[in-house]
């Protein structure tokens, strides 16, 4: 394995993860307003707690993930905080205009509650973790699968054995 291997292409993995996070929390601060408007409109009381919290989960557990120090907890963390952001902020379903020709609020916030689960399941894989194929392996076997649904052990024992 090359440094390429064990430090370079996870790094990217885990930064290209991570990479809105820090930014929506700048988004936040610098648009306080509307983010607190968007944080009061759920059932949750706390808008401006809740609205902090948000943002120390985006910095710190993006760190964390980048890091990989802690990683798995901040990953777990923000599975969960994009999972309830989604199901809270992101209700689609309770706009009329879904199917209309044209700009649709439905619509857009169908797209956000996609990318939201999307994040939750490269999280999960954060969390659960996942073996990693070598660079050349991959190269040379492009149209070999990762065993998903195998033990950690067995999967990364069974991607050392494909040749």
């Amino acid at each position: 394995m090359t440094w390429l291997d064990t430090i370079g292409i996870p790094l990217l993995i885990r930064i290209c993860l991570v990479v809105l996070f820090p930014f929506s929390a700048l988004d936040k601060i610098i648009n306080w307003d509307e983010a607190l408007k968007q944080a009061n409109s759920s059932f949750l009381p706390g808008g401006p707690v809740l609205l902090i919290l948000g943002m120390l989960l985006e910095l710190a557990g993006s760190a964390c993930i980048v890091a990989a120090w802690h990683d798995r907890l901040a990953a777990l963390l923000m599975a969960g905080y994009c999972a309830v952001t989604a199901l809270l902020y992101h209700n689609f379903w309770a706009y009329p205009d879904f199917w209309a020709k044209g700009a649709s609020v439905a619509r857009t916030h169908f797209w956000d509650f996609l990318k939201n689960f999307g994040l939750v399941g490269g999280m999960l894989l954060i969390t659960f973790g996942t073996a990693l194929a070598p660079l050349h392996q991959v190269v040379t076997h492009p149209l070999a699968s990762t065993p998903a649904y195998a033990p950690a052990a067995a999967a990364a024992s069974s991607a050392r054995s494909t040749p």
